[in-house]
């Protein structure tokens, strides 16, 4: 097994340049966080409204639309809920930014710290969230093909 470098009560350095990623990865996590606010925004916008947009192609059509036997209240809270899971990773994402952008500027260990806690926090959720949808997406490959044998031989 490799030994590390560094002991665990040892400083690490940052030249200038590796400085320079990380002030430059803070300025893009943080455009990225707010993009993805903005995003959650329209979701929860359309959350809230999906009943009237249903209701208007509903009387354009003349006829009740598929989405409509679901029921829009059951869209509503599906989005609302995508959007309460999307809010973690970008809350994350800009948590980890704007401390770091403020750890740069007072030159702050500790500031440092609580911004790769962050980014270390999004990594997990958007792990664990991967994981959950690939086990999904297997569950469903493997149902819809034993439901196509089922019908195949039946």
């Amino acid at each position: 097994m490799e030994e590390s470098t560094f002991k665990e009560d040892s400083n690490l350095y940052l030249n200038q340049e590796a400085q320079g990623f990380l002030k430059e990865t803070a300025k893009w996590a943080y455009f990225l966080s707010i993009m993805g606010f903005i995003g959650i925004g329209f979701m929860v916008v359309l959350a809230l409204f999906i009943g009237t947009i249903f209701s208007t192609l509903n009387s354009m059509s003349g006829s009740m639309t598929p989405m409509m036997g679901i029921g829009t209240g059951f869209i509503s809270g599906l989005y609302l809920l995508i959007a309460l899971l999307y809010f973690f990773p970008f809350y994350y994402l800009f948590k980890f930014s704007s401390n770091l952008k403020k750890a740069f500027k007072s030159n702050d260990n500790d500031l440092i710290q609580s911004s790769f806690e962050y980014l270390k926090s999004h990594y997990k959720f958007i792990g664990i969230f991967t994981l959950v949808f690939v086990v999904i997406y297997a569950l469903v490959i493997l149902f819809s093909m034993l439901a196509g044998a089922v019908a195949l031989f039946s």
